[in-house]
């Protein structure tokens, strides 16, 4: 019983401290980018040597893990948007890298917390990308209005 009950909490903890790290690790990635970009001369600069390691680590682990080739003639059977996550990846840490000394660690990504937030009630809404409606209600609309509260005073509380 009890290892039914630990293999439950890491099913169930496992994703959610994973997730919650990969957010814990964006304000260090946007400072680290905007930092490259400006030792390198211009802030695309950083983006660029950002997303290459990426790569380069992605093409190690596909390695070590041994993942099997790509099938290609399945994906491209997929919607055209399915090709849009490297632009949709650039434009995330081209933007950290340019706008994070303006806005700041905090204001850039609160303000990318709500564009995730808006975002993904629209897509929830609609149904967009394969995914099940979630019609919009009154606590996701309060929630948003919330976000935007936090973004106005975390940079208003900066300017003190």
């Amino acid at each position: 019983m009890a290892k039914v009950i630990a293999k439950s909490l890491l099913v169930t903890f496992l994703p959610v401290c994973l997730a919650f790290l990969g957010g814990a690790v964006l304000p260090f990635q946007a400072a680290v980018n905007a930092s490259a970009g400006r030792l390198l001369g211009y802030s695309l600069w950083g983006a660029l040597a950002s997303l290459t390691v990426s790569s380069l680590v992605i093409i190690i682990a596909l390695v070590v893990l041994r993942a099997p080739a790509p099938d290609f003639g399945r994906a491209f059977q997929g919607g055209w948007w399915l090709w849009t996550g490297g632009v949709l990846g650039a434009i995330y840490v081209g933007g950290a890298a340019s706008l994070t000394p303006t806005l700041g660690s905090s204001g850039f990504l609160l303000l990318v917390v709500l564009g995730q937030i808006i975002a993904s009630v629209l897509v929830d809404h609609f149904g967009l990308m394969g995914l099940a409606a979630r019609p919009m209600s009154f606590a996701k609309a309060l929630g948003i209005i919330l976000i935007i509260v936090g973004v106005i005073a975390v940079q208003r509380c900066g300017e003190n």
